[in-house]
């Protein structure tokens, strides 16, 4: 028996052994046991690993590479399994958690195909559902990762430019809506032109991501190009993330894409994650969308993002697109639950359809682990708050 005496340390809890998220506490690097966080400093983890978790942040870590990664994660499943508590272990709670690393570079993805027809319907109910390159390449935009916040910030609805019948105006959103994403943190010597397979050791871990939008200031400025003040205002990101290798027993092949794509996005052995996403509107679930039905893998992304020379470097952050499943109650964005407000979620009672300020929305997501275990991602919450009106 553990030395850890948490009721929700077992591996039939989300956060037991099998799982141990890295995160930052105001006591700093920690794991995260049960409903506790184990502190990192003052544990004996030997000449190599104790500098990489003595700086208050995971970037040390991060840049530290696959080799220190699984050494670090053996020690500690070692540590925490062990019957007794070793010198210098600290349990504290998980309050306070910041963002574990500074982000480097945000990319978001499009690889949900559920999702992206869905959108095709709303936006271009007169065109082609989905546009012809889709199934040939991850399709993403390059976020700002100065926007990237931790899970619980406040998200203030943002200003932009909307159409009317009168022509443009400016003013705050009327159609704030989510994006229920997952995450993958980056690592590793800075590289690029990668392989799927050589992606694979650049991913440090997983972590749910909200990809907040303004759907009517998106719909009016991504025609030409794509996205910008519709989704540069915030992106939250939860505050523990969970080691790429918990999630072992999670791959599984990707829907076909109904092609075949070109040889630099062959994988070998396919990387898509057999997650299950969950979606609390004001504390009722309202949709729970699948990842195993995205058709691009992040293995794939990373490959595409580095192909023209640009680099993978430690703290890039790859969000995977709006995950959706084929039912309604499997979408990830209000967007999609609502049919572009033509639909509205009866949410108590009242039908609605966008966010309304003081709406709280909360992802959790878990995933099959060893030994029938559940491995789990920390939650990503965030509360609306009234437009600055300066």
């Amino acid at each position: 028996m553990s030395w850890i005496e948490d009721p929700a340390f077992t591996a039939d809890e989300p956060f037991g052994p099998q799982t141990l998220p890295y995160g930052v506490v105001p006591g700093g690097v920690a794991v995260r046991v049960g409903d506790q966080a184990l502190l990192l400093r003052g544990l004996a983890l030997g000449e190599r690993l104790e500098p990489l978790v003595a700086t208050g942040t995971l970037d040390a870590l991060l840049a530290a590479g696959r080799p220190a990664w699984s050494e670090l994660r053996a020690r500690l499943v070692e540590i925490v399994s062990a019957a007794s508590a070793p010198r210098g272990a600290e349990l504290v709670g998980l309050d306070g958690a910041v963002l574990p690393f500074a982000v480097a570079d945000y990319v978001d993805f499009y690889s949900s195909r559920h999702h992206a027809e869905n959108v095709g319907r709303i936006f271009r109910p007169d065109g082609e559902a989905l546009l012809p390159n889709w199934t040939h390449l991850p399709i993403g935009y390059h976020g700002r990762a100065g926007t990237v916040v931790v899970s619980g910030t406040p998200v203030v609805r943002p200003h932009g430019q909307r159409r009317t019948s009168a022509g443009p105006v400016f003013g705050p959103t009327g159609r704030l809506d989510i994006e229920a994403e997952v995450g993958f943190v980056c690592g590793g010597p800075v590289a690029s032109r990668l392989t799927p397979s050589q992606a694979v050791d650049h991913v440090f871990g997983v972590a749910l991501v909200n990809d907040w939008s303004a759907r009517d200031v998106q719909a009016w400025e991504y025609q030409p190009l794509g996205p910008f003040l519709g989704k540069s205002f915030a992106t939250s990101v939860s505050a523990w993330i969970t080691p790429l290798e918990a999630f072992a027993v999670a791959r599984v092949s990707p829907p076909p894409l109904g092609n075949d794509v070109l040889p630099y996005l062959v994988e070998e052995r396919p990387w898509g994650l057999d997650i299950d996403l969950e979606v609390e509107w004001n504390g009722v679930v309202v949709s729970r969308p699948p990842f195993r039905e995205m058709s691009w893998t992040f293995a794939q992304q990373l490959a595409h993002l580095s192909a023209n020379g640009a680099t993978v470097r430690p703290g890039d952050l790859i969000a995977s697109g709006t995950v959706s499943g084929p039912s309604r109650d499997e979408r990830g964005s209000f967007l999609e639950l609502s049919w572009g407000g033509k639909e509205p979620v009866v949410l108590d009672g009242d039908e609605r359809t966008f966010l309304e300020d003081g709406d709280t929305v909360r992802i959790t997501a878990t995933a099959p682990g060893e030994g029938g275990s559940v491995v789990g991602l920390a939650e990503v919450v965030g509360t609306v708050a009234p437009a600055d009106e300066r």
